[in-house]
């Protein structure tokens, strides 16, 4: 404890405290000094720098709680942490907010403004975006590690019915839990493969038979292999129905809903050709048929369930409605320009092909879209030179907003490849953390190895410790500090 007298702390005043408002402190963070004023400082006295100020009176406990280490012949006082992220920080103190630099983690930098007790607030809006989508990252990266754990975990309370219902649902859901799975997942594959083409093979006049009131109807060959196809699909839902673990958010599932859709036109219309005859007429009987049997094209999404790169599509698309929207206003807009000015030219020709302005739209779209029919033409000059800068101008406006759009796709299929590798990752630190608790467990075994081998080969060759530049070891609660002053008692 501090003596009286003691001339390793610095003066003070009569009561006991120097005026903090010219008092001067000097800070090094990871080696990098900063000189600060306690005006300065008091602006924000919640902080850890403000409360260095007024700490020296406190003795020991109350620097020490504080900082690392403390040099009282220049009062510089001393901390074991990022100077980088420091320097960012105490731009609060003269500017009143924060930015992060580029290359600074964002998650590294907000336990370091909770170490300075800097209010996240002083943030800039720019740097908690990129915060918030770090956060995501995480949270996206636990939901997927506790998946896994979830799948490999065994809970010996849970019922017999509970351990067969994960046990299906790990089996149809997770291709990659065992090699039946990819099995059955392969499979489930080439039934919808299957059924998508013996549905367009169907319609070949050729391979179709004709019934008893000369109507032509599928092959029964191929209506054989379709009913085979969706008694899959059919056992396939309910297994899953009958084995997800939330039914509710299972059947609302937009997936799972496009499997609804590609099984139930199968059971409406052999039900409209079985009972249908005897409610209405024959032929309105066929037409419903016919307009069912159009909605299995509906089967083909069940591939995203199967294609990574099909699911990331439709999110690019989502994330894409801004730039889909532009490119469509753009469209519009020269859709009904160049279609007014198209019929306004044309009509001096007699035989014009534009009737009205609303048939010219018709031209205007497969113009700018670059697609020329050829069904409507313009035939005077001043027409083809509008339809020469109708597409031109079609090309720049589609050309516009696509580059977002790929961007969308790219950043997030790259960003899957990294959260799938960083969820591996987090497992295989996790194992090596447990492996390490074990070897911790078994100290004296260490140390019989440690006496029979003074070299170290034997001993490194049975414990192999592997080193993560992303794996940030928590510090334990109790620290044991030698410091200056501690050394000069």
């Amino acid at each position: 404890y501090k003596m009286a007298g003691d001339s390793r702390f610095p003066d003070v005043d009569s009561d006991g405290s120097e005026r903090s408002e010219e008092m001067e402190i000097v800070v090094n963070v990871g080696g990098v000094r900063q000189v600060f004023y306690g005006d300065n400082l008091n602006q924000y006295p919640e902080t850890r720098l403000a409360e260095l100020v007024n700490c020296l009176s406190g003795g020991y406990d109350s620097i020490f709680s504080l900082c690392d280490d403390y040099d009282p012949g220049k009062r510089e006082f001393y901390f074991d942490r990022d100077p980088d992220a420091f320097k960012c920080i105490i731009d609060v103190y003269y500017f009143g907010e924060i930015h992060m630099k580029k290359g600074i983690c964002p998650i590294c930098f907000k336990n370091e403004m909770e170490f300075w007790k800097v209010d996240l607030q002083f943030l800039d809006d720019c740097c908690k975006a990129h915060l918030s989508e770090k956060k995501e990252e995480l949270e996206e990266i636990a939901r997927r590690v506790q998946l896994i754990l979830d799948d490999l975990g065994v809970d010996a309370s849970e019922s017999r019915w509970k351990k067969c219902q994960k046990c299906i649902w790990k089996f149809l859901e997770k291709p990659e839990s065992s090699y039946p799975a990819r099995v059955i997942a392969v499979l489930s594959f080439l039934f919808i493969l299957i059924s998508s083409v013996v549905m367009c093979v169907g319609t070949i006049p050729d391979l179709q038979v004709v019934d008893a009131e000369g109507n032509r109807m599928e092959h029964p060959t191929l209506d054989s292999i379709e009913t085979a196809c969706i008694g899959w699909f059919t056992m396939e839902y309910v297994l899953r129905l009958i084995s997800s673990p939330n039914k509710l958010h299972f059947a609302l599932s937009f997936m799972n809903i496009v499997d609804v859709l590609a099984i139930l036109p199968f059971y409406v219309s052999l039900t409209l050709t079985h009972l249908g005859a005897k409610l209405m007429e024959l032929s309105n009987v066929q037409q419903a048929v016919q307009a069912l049997r159009i909605m299995r094209i509906a089967r083909i999404f069940k591939l995203a369930r199967h294609s990574s790169g099909l699911q990331t599509l439709t999110y690019a698309l989502k994330r894409s409605f801004k730039e889909l929207g532009l490119l469509l206003m753009y469209l519009a807009v020269g859709i009904f320009v160049f279609s007014a000015l198209g019929y306004t030219m044309e009509q001096s020709h007699p035989e014009t092909l534009f009737k009205s302005i609303p048939q010219s739209f018709w031209w205007a779209i497969i113009t700018m879209t670059t697609v020329g029919y050829g069904d409507i033409y313009p035939k005077t000059t001043l027409g083809k030179l509008n339809a020469a800068i109708s597409f031109l101008c079609g090309v720049i406006a589609i050309a516009l907003p696509i580059h977002p759009i790929i961007n969308n796709f790219v950043r997030y299929y790259n960003k899957q490849r990294v959260l799938e590798t960083a969820a591996k990752h987090e497992l295989e630190l996790m194992e090596l953390n447990s492996a390490e608790g074990k070897a911790a467990g078994s100290r004296s075994e260490l140390e019989d190895l440690s006496r029979e081998s003074k070299e170290g080969p034997f001993y490194s060759s049975r414990i192999k410790v592997s080193h993560s530049d992303t794996f940030i070891h928590l510090l334990s609660e109790e620290k044991h500090h030698r410091t200056r002053l501690q050394s000069c008692k």
